[in-house]
């Protein structure tokens, strides 16, 4: 069983930045991979970006690269995903994931566990 919460979202301008945490609880230890994904109103769920659980291995959607940075706090049990370079495009609740697999997963239906989810709001 893990918890997992999200905090840091906010509203900002474009080219604003913005730090979300998700803070780990219960069995972290399975937490092979962990995931931010987001969702705006009447869209799909999608993938952002995923860490491992070491902090040595990460992936991101394309139209993030070069803008958001996923690390990890294994010691804290934290995940974070600094957002720079904010876009409206960015628009969205921004939820956390975990995985108790060590394969890759960008699909949300491969995750065990979520968290509430934080709004990320940027106005043009």
């Amino acid at each position: 069983q893990v918890q997992l919460v999200e905090s840091g979202g906010g509203l900002v301008q474009t080219g604003g930045a913005l730090r979300l945490s998700c803070a780990a609880s219960g069995r972290t230890s399975t937490t092979y991979i962990m995931a931010w994904f987001r969702q705006a109103p009447g869209k799909e769920r999608e993938f952002v970006a995923a860490i491992r659980r070491n902090g040595g291995s990460t992936n991101y959607r394309d139209a993030v690269k070069g803008r958001f940075t996923i690390s990890r706090d294994t010691a804290k049990d934290t995940m974070y995903l600094q957002l720079n370079s904010l876009k409206p495009e960015d628009t969205a609740v921004y939820y956390c994931a975990a995985r108790s697999n060590s394969y890759w997963s960008y699909s949300p239906h491969d995750y065990d566990y979520w968290g509430q989810g934080t709004q990320v709001t940027v106005s043009s």
